[in-house]
């Protein structure tokens, strides 16, 4: 009979790594679906209006978005305790929203361009000449769809 020897130089079989791709592939869909993504880093100081009749928009991807307020603490120093517009992550004057509106609506779909709406989101506190004027910008681009954010206003105790 042969004799079977045992070969000791083998050491620990390695390591399956058959599976890991699986693994990698359901911790990326995990994050992916559970992270939002912040649209825009707010540079003033918005403390929306109170209102009763609220209707929630439908469309998201549709509204373009227009900031009204004073600007926060760290950006006082540099811009001053006025209230100012902010489009997307920038400080504007009221003349850069017609370019900002016709930006934002050749970037949709050209079925979409009819329904896009211009939301504002301004400070309670917020001169309404700013609005005025922004309303007058608006008018200019044929951006005639205008939103104004609110919140809920708080029910009374009785």
């Amino acid at each position: 009979m042969a004799k079977f020897r045992k070969n000791k130089k083998g050491g620990q079989p390695a390591i399956n790594t058959a599976s890991l791709p699986d693994i990698v592939f359901m911790l990326l869909f995990f994050f992916m679906v559970s992270t939002t993504m912040k649209e825009v880093d707010l540079k003033v100081t918005v403390r929306a209006a109170e209102a009763t009749e609220l209707e929630k928009l439908e469309k998201k991807e549709l509204v373009t978005f227009i900031y009204v307020g004073v600007p926060t603490k760290s950006f006082q120093g540099l811009f001053g305790d006025e209230p100012r517009v902010q489009l997307n992550d920038q400080f504007a004057s009221v003349p850069d929203i017609q370019s900002y509106i016709v930006q934002a609506r050749d970037a949709m779909k050209e079925a979409d361009q009819p329904k896009m709406t211009t939301s504002i989101k301004a400070d309670r506190e917020c001169p309404m000449g700013i609005i005025t004027d922004i309303k007058q910008a608006l008018r200019k681009a044929s951006a005639l769809k205008i939103n104004y954010s609110a919140a809920p206003k708080a029910e009374m105790v009785k």
